[in-house]
């Protein structure tokens, strides 16, 4: 990929994720929030290491696969990752968000700017663009081959 201004890298990865998981419907371990927040990295520069697609297929399972890499939360492993925790008023188009969930591992999203997030939504068919009334985390997503 040609290297290009940090804001359309970071527009350009948010958007080629949104067209990627719109329309499929969530199944874990193939099209979720992991995912989805790992394809957004990697478009941005970063190698992130996932179990193979379709290793986990329940909530039960993925979190089986969480706690034997040594994470309690998707938060742990965002913050392993090396990503800055930022506040999440901070957050601009392509930095990751962790949403409110009614698992204890979380939810995470991407930042699609104007106070909106990509994410999973339990009456939606893919991911949708959402805009979240609480986000409880947020990280700051240093696009690592772009140029300023």
């Amino acid at each position: 990929m040609s290297k290009q201004p940090v804001m359309v890298a970071r527009v350009e990865a948010a958007q080629a994720t949104l067209d990627r998981f719109k329309d499929d419907p969530f199944r874990y371990g193939v099209r979720d929030c992991v995912r989805m927040v790992t394809m957004h990295l990697r478009k941005l520069g970063y190698r992130v290491r996932l179990p193979a697609s379709g290793s986990y297929g329940s909530y039960r399972s993925a979190l089986k696969q969480l706690r034997a890499r040594g994470y309690d939360s998707l938060a742990a492993a965002m913050d392993d990752i090396g990503l800055k925790r930022i506040a999440p008023s901070e957050a601009i188009v392509g930095d990751i968000l962790q949403l409110p969930s009614d698992d204890p591992i979380g939810a995470l999203a991407i930042a699609m700017g104007n106070g909106r997030a990509l994410g999973y939504h339990e009456d939606a068919v893919g991911a949708v663009v959402v805009q979240p009334l609480d986000i409880t985390a947020a990280w700051r997503v240093e696009v690592r081959w772009a140029s300023s």
